[in-house]
């Protein structure tokens, strides 16, 4: 998503931490982000990364700043786990079918043991029950090492309209957290039933991300200003079900 879907997509490095800032007003506890090249494009550049979590930590000491490794099609594994060797973030989301695209499998295992030693928070993006069993035999297999994983299920990613539905985490959110103990899990859902997705997650005792990366329409069916409105409905929303 650019501009031309929405003027309040933040694209710039400014933009991105002026969203941050008002992100974290209305109640995010932390921001997921990507950096965009000159023609508003992602893009993996640790140049970008580094001077944008400078940045962001100048504007919001000690903010919890998650950054992406999305191959977007573009990217090889070897690509991503570089970005993350060069940038050493604090937390960063794989996607897990991206990242084992390719068989280096003690390239994987490397990777994965240094971000665990380094105690980086890696968040293994997980779109279906094939990709948590596919998690569930890495660890087993010894490629990603046990305790502190993170895991976040994406809803309504690959259906038809990205439609999201609420009812898809019982299943999901059942076997996660069934096959692995202890999984600090959350979810993110396409479409405009994002919000009663996240609420829903939240019930289950999940995390949710929410923002334009994945829907940027209300429950009402207006159209968001920008990602902090998305923030507050999904805290309203929170408060409502905590006083049903």
């Amino acid at each position: 998503m650019t501009k031309k879907d929405h003027a309040g997509v933040p694209v710039t490095i400014p933009e991105i931490v002026h969203c941050t800032v008002d992100c974290a007003a209305a109640g995010a506890d932390g921001v997921h982000v990507h950096v965009r090249d000159r023609s508003q494009q992602h893009i993996l550049d640790a140049g970008l990364y580094l001077e944008l979590m400078a940045e962001l930590d100048r504007a919001l000491p000690g903010v919890y700043t998650q950054i992406t490794t999305e191959a977007v099609g573009l990217y090889s594994p070897a690509q991503q786990r570089k970005l993350v060797k060069d940038v050493q973030p604090k937390a960063v989301s794989v996607a897990l079918r991206e990242m084992m695209a390719d068989s280096e499998t003690d390239a994987q295992r490397a990777f994965y043991q240094d971000c665990h030693e380094a105690k980086m928070d890696v968040q293994h993006i997980l779109y279906d029950l094939d990709d948590i069993h596919r998690l569930v035999a890495m660890q087993n297999d010894g490629i990603v090492p046990v305790g502190r994983l993170q895991a976040l299920i994406v809803l309504g990613r690959y259906t038809p309209g990205q439609v999201s539905d609420p009812k898809a985490l019982d299943v999901l959110g059942g076997t996660l957290t069934t096959l692995i103990k202890d999984v600090d899990w959350a979810v993110c859902a396409f479409g405009q039933r994002e919000t009663e997705c996240l609420v829903a997650a939240r019930s289950l005792g999940a995390k949710a991300r929410i923002g334009f990366e994945n829907n940027r329409i209300n429950s009402d069916l207006t159209c968001a200003a920008n990602n902090a409105e998305r923030v507050v409905e999904l805290v309203n929303s929170l408060l409502l079900q905590e006083t049903a």
